[in-house]
């Protein structure tokens, strides 16, 4: 990559977004926001997380899962105890039922681990939090613990860099794409958002809230890998040696350059062969023609929808009608029309000085994930 192109992205889904809270002002002024998703835990019956009910992703938010940890810390300087005496720690009377269900959100943080079946310690990462030594020990432990969460972070590895969609569209994904039973929904959704907060991975854009990406920043103390996301999605994607992905987009520099210096490199990374009308397919005979048959003989399409250039949107129309999957993308939110919007849009910010090696990942994997699922990237279904 050339350093005249520096290198995010971003991608929304936004047919009406989530309000993140920001801070604990904002916590408060959020409450309203999160109904949605409270109404659909009161449906589960779930105030408290049941006894019971097992899970793969932590129970409890990230501050509520500190509680025993924090305990041992304080009332038995951070060595090792029995479960039951962690259990009298909180105040409870035995360590069974809710008390065995907080234990396992905080095994799923990374807070607590068992130096044998009936002993519980805390970890350094708590300690990290509750006792820092320096000033970003406390914020770094937290996104640490965040992605340490099974499906929470797989969750926010998918929306990185993306708005947070409407309810409606979040639910239906978590329980098509995570496999989060429908009767957990609710309950997912408020932790994801608590969690969010208290880790500061989100940011108001409007009254929309992007969820920060902080891969591939190489200052960064934390690290995302999303190797493991990416290798499942070319396990899902069907993808042969031949198939072609088709870009739409304005040839004028600046943006005429992003063809070999993002696309193709995306395209590639995916599995596929990138095109491009200009380049690859003008010659003799009708130009139309041959834009129709690169977009009717493409597995995949991509859109770069920056400065609403007349071509691009006309060649888009074509891919809809087709029912082609469309991967969108844009620096500039006021240059998705209206209608557009509820499909999945990358935006990406040139100030970022990472925004070319993460816009290259995400187009790689919004190319397989369109592929995945169709309908996150079609218009018409």
């Amino acid at each position: 990559m050339d350093t005249d192109i520096p290198e995010t992205v971003s991608e929304s889904q936004t047919n009406g977004t989530l309000k993140l809270p920001t801070s604990k002002k904002g916590a408060k002024k959020i409450a309203t926001k999160k109904s949605s998703a409270k109404k659909i835990a009161k449906k589960s019956n779930r105030g408290k997380p049941s006894s019971g009910s097992s899970s793969n992703y932590p129970r409890h938010p990230i501050e509520k899962a500190l509680r025993i940890p924090r305990a041992i810390l304080e009332q038995n300087a951070g060595k090792e105890c029995s479960k039951n005496d962690a259990a009298k720690f909180i105040g409870l009377a035995r360590s069974q039922g809710p008390f065995e269900v907080e234990v396992s959100s905080a095994l799923k943080y990374g807070f607590l681990e068992r130096p044998n079946p009936n002993q519980l310690r805390p970890t350094e990462l708590t300690k990290r939090i509750l006792r820092p030594q320096y000033s970003d020990d406390e914020l770094n432990g937290y996104r640490q613990a965040f992605l340490n969460a099974p499906v929470i972070s797989e969750v926010y590895k998918h929306y990185r860099g993306e708005y947070l969609p409407d309810t409606k569209f979040f639910a239906n994904a978590l329980t098509e794409t995570f496999k989060i039973p429908a009767e957990k929904i609710g309950e997912f959704i408020e932790i994801f958002l608590d969690d969010l907060n208290i880790a500061k991975l989100s940011e108001k854009a409007g009254d929309k809230t992007k969820i920060l990406d902080i891969a591939n920043e190489g200052a960064s103390s934390i690290s995302v890998d999303t190797s493991s996301e990416f290798k499942k999605l070319t396990k899902t994607a069907a993808v042969d040696s031949g198939d072609t992905c088709f870009v739409m987009m304005p040839f004028a520099i600046p943006l005429g350059d992003y063809y070999s210096k993002i696309y193709e490199p995306a395209i590639r990374k995916a599995g596929l062969n990138p095109l491009r009308a200009d380049a690859d397919i003008f010659g003799t005979g009708k130009i139309i023609d041959q834009i129709w048959t690169g977009i009717n003989a493409a597995k995949i399409l991509i859109s770069e929808l920056t400065l609403r250039n007349p071509n691009v949107f006309y060649e888009l129309g074509i891919a809809h009608a087709l029912k082609k999957p469309v991967v969108l993308i844009c620096s500039n939110e006021d240059d998705v029309p209206f209608d557009l919007k509820h499909i999945r849009v990358i935006y990406y910010d040139v100030y970022d000085p990472f925004w070319g090696s993460k816009l290259i990942d995400k187009i790689a994997e919004n190319i397989l994930s369109a592929l995945s699922n169709p309908d996150e990237a079609i218009l018409f279904k």
